[in-house]
């Protein structure tokens, strides 16, 4: 249907519609707590979506806790931006990817430690936004216990938000989580055209 044919009447009746029962729901949500929310799937954008919670917790002057699980063994964009930005408290963990390291007690260490620094924001008030960026993927690889990890997650304050991302998140913290986003694939640069990784979009 193209923009000329489309009865303005019948657009505004049902845009009231459409507000109504929106405004309905709005008053219906009536709870304040913390969120969890997990960004998972092959897709691209799911550290992406994460550092833009994180862009916009800053402007609400909210202080945020990241600790990036696996990345490590080169710079990205988002962490010479955020890393001393006042209000952030940002710590690279990884040391690059599985494939790349290929020794599991290694990983098993970085992945230790990061959720050391995790576990210490994850029980303090004061960071009201935490995201743990690949977290998924130290999980998949059975490099932090999974049971641990959720203990942690359920036991944060109350109205202290948390961000997973990574593919392959586990379906118990799927069930734990508030909401959940899967990315999908349609195209991708790297896989189906072989243009390498870019400063400002992957990296």
């Amino acid at each position: 249907m193209s923009r000329s044919t489309i009865d303005p009447q019948r657009h505004a009746e049902r845009m009231a519609a459409k507000q109504k029962i929106m405004n309905e729901r709005i008053k219906a949500a009536d709870k304040e707590q913390g969120v969890l929310l997990v960004l998972t799937g092959p897709g691209k954008g799911k550290s992406s979506s994460g550092f833009g919670m994180v862009a916009r917790a800053l402007g609400h002057g909210m202080k945020v806790g990241v600790v990036q699980f696996i990345k490590g063994a080169f710079s990205t964009g988002e962490e010479a931006f955020f890393r001393d930005l006042p209000g952030v408290d940002y710590h690279v963990m990884g040391e690059g990817y599985t494939w790349d390291t290929q020794d599991r007690e290694r990983d098993v260490r970085a992945a230790e430690a990061a959720w050391a620094e995790a576990r210490r924001m994850l029980a303090d008030p004061d960071y009201a936004l935490v995201l743990l960026d690949e977290l998924n993927i130290a999980l998949r690889h059975g490099y932090l216990d999974l049971d641990a990890v959720l203990d942690d997650l359920q036991a944060r304050p109350a109205m202290q938000h948390a961000v997973v991302t990574g593919r392959h998140a586990p379906e118990a913290l799927i069930e734990l989580a508030d909401t959940v986003t899967e990315m999908k694939v349609v195209k991708h640069a790297f896989k189906d055209q072989g243009i390498k990784a870019q400063k400002g979009v992957e990296l």
